[in-house]
């Protein structure tokens, strides 16, 4: 499909039940159970998320918790744990970004990503991003792909809908170019952007069904009964959409992570393993004219117990071997010679521009509220006298 020319290569990524997906994580006893994430049933509490094995008896995610219940007595109720949900959204979206700085998370479990300058078609990458979060965080996902982002959506839609196991779909569905409008026409029209309840049941009041129908109509009669909306859909029916895919979040971290094949105590082998993922870090921070101020490690045990531990760097960088260096001391402060290693990660946050966070002097991390005046009277001086008037004074060419 990238070799198409005029055509654009999107894929739309959804982490398949992901809130399920991530307590299985954590408690391997969940899986093929049916089971629900959210609030008590007896405080009025909704299903946020469900497994494939709850789905069957009909429970569904904005459900009230009673009644997913009342289908389903055997239903385990899980607490959600937003702060995990969160570092593994992250996560994801970091994996995306070493294919494409043109990323757009949409919400906590999909994301689109613009693969139009890359060589190979939007399936091999499609692929690729699937194995590598499947591999790298346990996690199934669905992709479409397409050459818009309308089409991208309705294609992993359709894909999850397509999957006949009993688990997760995992799922990728591909719309070739110039095959966008025939792929919609049989859908119904509530596949549509824009088309809620209400307008699917005006449109229906007009004999239009299916997408197919919505393209066929006039635009012109669309448009003296809809208003804007009705030239937007005879365009969308059609398969167009032009909008871009939108670099609207900032990106709060670069890590990168491996799990061994086999499970591994050789100190060099991970030391080795840190040194690379560092370079590669460096490599995505320079891309993205980002620096790091803290380091992370994590580490994953064979039974899946998995740990996750910080420091902070003494000045901001993009430098491999001081995120190596920094990654190392975690590392030993934290692995004990003979233990096996499941999953070696490291990365960086706290992100910012070169030049984010100046320091004058070595301090104490641990000290913040004099950091943070530090910061906010360097900020003040530079507002006033402009960049340049504060520097370190290791950074001054002296002349005679």
């Amino acid at each position: 499909m990238g070799n198409v020319a005029g055509f654009r290569k999107i894929v739309h990524l959804d982490l398949d039940a992901f809130f399920c997906a991530v307590e299985e994580l954590h408690d391997a006893t969940l899986r093929h159970k049916p089971f629900a994430v959210g609030g008590s049933p007896e405080h009025r509490g909704v299903v946020a998320s469900c497994s494939y094995a709850a789905r069957k008896f009909g429970i569904r995610s904005a459900m009230a918790m009673a009644r997913a219940v009342r289908l389903c007595p055997e239903l385990i109720i899980v607490h959600h744990h937003f702060r995990n949900y969160m570092a593994l959204s992250d996560q994801v979206i970091d994996i995306m970004n070493n294919y494409s700085p043109i990323v757009q998370p949409i919400s906590i479990d999909e994301a689109f990503i613009d693969l139009s300058h890359q060589v190979e078609d939007g399936l091999y990458y499609a692929k690729k991003l699937q194995i590598e979060i499947k591999t790298q965080l346990g996690l199934p996902a669905s992709l479409g792909v397409a050459s818009n982002k309308l089409v991208a959506k309705v294609a992993t839609n359709i894909g999850k809908a397509a999957s006949h196991t009993d688990d997760y779909p995992n799922a990728i569905q591909v719309v070739p170019p110039g095959e966008e409008a025939a792929f919609l026409a049989p859908l119904p029209v509530d596949a549509l952007w824009g088309v809620g309840p209400k307008t699917a049941e005006k449109l229906a009041e007009l004999g239009m069904h299916t997408i197919g129908d919505v393209a066929a109509y006039p635009e012109r009669e669309l448009e003296r009964r809809f208003g804007q909306i009705g030239g937007d859909l005879h365009r969308r029916a059609q398969g167009i959409d032009n909008s871009p895919v939108h670099v609207s979040h900032e990106t709060k971290s670069v890590s990168h992570e491996e799990t061994f094949s086999q499970d591994t105590n050789n100190e060099r082998q991970l030391r080795e393993v840190i040194r690379s993922h560092s370079q590669s870090i460096s490599r995505r921070l320079r891309k993205l004219n980002l620096y790091g101020s803290t380091v992370k490690l994590k580490l994953r045990w064979p039974d899946f117990t998995t740990i996750t531990r910080q420091n902070s760097l003494t000045e901001p960088t993009d430098d491999a071997r001081q995120i190596e260096k920094m990654a190392v001391e975690i590392f030993k402060k934290h692995w004990k010679i003979g233990r096996k290693v499941r999953l070696l990660g490291v990365g960086v946050s706290a992100l910012g521009p070169p030049g984010h966070q100046l320091i004058l002097w070595d301090w104490n991390p641990r000290d913040a509220e004099k950091q943070e005046r530090l910061q906010s009277a360097i900020q003040a001086l530079r507002a006033r006298y402009g960049e340049a008037s504060v520097g370190k004074a290791s950074a001054l060419k002296v002349s005679r």
